[in-house]
């Protein structure tokens, strides 16, 4: 399989493009990120069970959104795994399926010509007749 190097992602845009506009995003977040920190130095205490934690309270909130983060992709890789053995099989079930079209529109130009006879088809088996004639 050939790797286009301009292909384009679902944005709509190249590989360049596509990282000065994750750049770009990361920087907006990030600077978004420090303000909520500078308004949110109230120190709190959050009890769980039996543990008290105390900390700045935009420390307390990023860590509860990074932990549902955590959680979220545990939840998530299973699935992940499996759509992955998925797509591995039907990729190789493709390529068969490809391969037997070709076989197949191999055996039509060839019995537009002639009728095949049994070394003709076991050439056509093992690829010997040429692409160029398609």
């Amino acid at each position: 399989m050939i790797y286009c190097f301009y292909k384009r992602n679902l944005l709509g845009v190249t590989g360049n493009a596509t990282m000065i506009i994750l750049f770009i995003l990361g920087l907006v977040l990030g600077g978004v990120a420090v303000i909520f920190a500078l308004q949110n130095t109230a120190v709190i205490t959050v009890s769980f069970i039996s543990w008290n934690f105390s900390g700045s309270l935009s420390v307390i909130l990023s860590l509860a959104v990074l932990s549902g983060i955590l959680a979220t992709l545990l939840i998530i890789l299973p699935e992940s795994v499996s759509n992955y053995f998925k797509y591995r099989a039907l990729k190789k079930e493709n390529e068969r399926l490809l391969e037997d079209l070709r076989k197949q529109k191999e055996l039509t130009v060839f019995a537009k010509k002639t009728a095949p006879t049994r070394e003709d088809l076991a050439r056509i088996e093992h690829g010997a007749i040429e692409k160029s004639v398609l």
